[in-house]
């Protein structure tokens, strides 16, 4: 491997996306990773500046442009500017506070504060959710 390239596990390690190069490494050999559209199993695969990945993290789907590949895993700070986000935004389900992660269907959520929902509330909840 040359100067201009760098494993795609260490750079995941170097832009702080996992938090050991281990955790890198799995996710590149079990997950759907993508470089540029070509599937990835290997964790020593050539990452160089330009790259676009595709991966899952989480609940989401990251799309990332490298801008740079990093000599060492720093503050989160100097981590973002190895990188950028082109990954979609969340969309109108998302919401924000506790659990922000997690995405929320906007037609069975309630206004905090009402209560335990009555059995007609229930029963219209699970036909939206086709729970029958």
């Amino acid at each position: 491997m040359n100067d201009d390239s760098l494993r795609i596990d260490k750079w995941l390690w170097h832009a702080r996306f996992v938090k050991s190069r281990s955790l890198a490494a799995r996710l590149c050999t079990s997950a759907g990773m993508r470089v540029g559209g070509t599937p990835v199993r290997k964790a020593h695969h050539a990452l160089k500046a330009g790259d676009v990945l595709t991966f899952p993290l989480g609940p989401h789907i990251r799309v990332i442009k490298v801008l740079a590949l990093g000599k060492r895993r720093g503050p989160a700070g100097e981590a973002r500017t190895l990188y950028e986000d082109l990954s979609p935004p969340p969309g109108r389900g998302h919401r924000g506070g506790a659990g922000a992660g997690h995405p929320r269907v906007s037609i069975a959520w309630r206004e905090r504060g009402l209560g335990r929902p009555t059995k007609a509330d229930r029963r219209a909840i699970m036909r939206l959710r086709h729970e029958d």
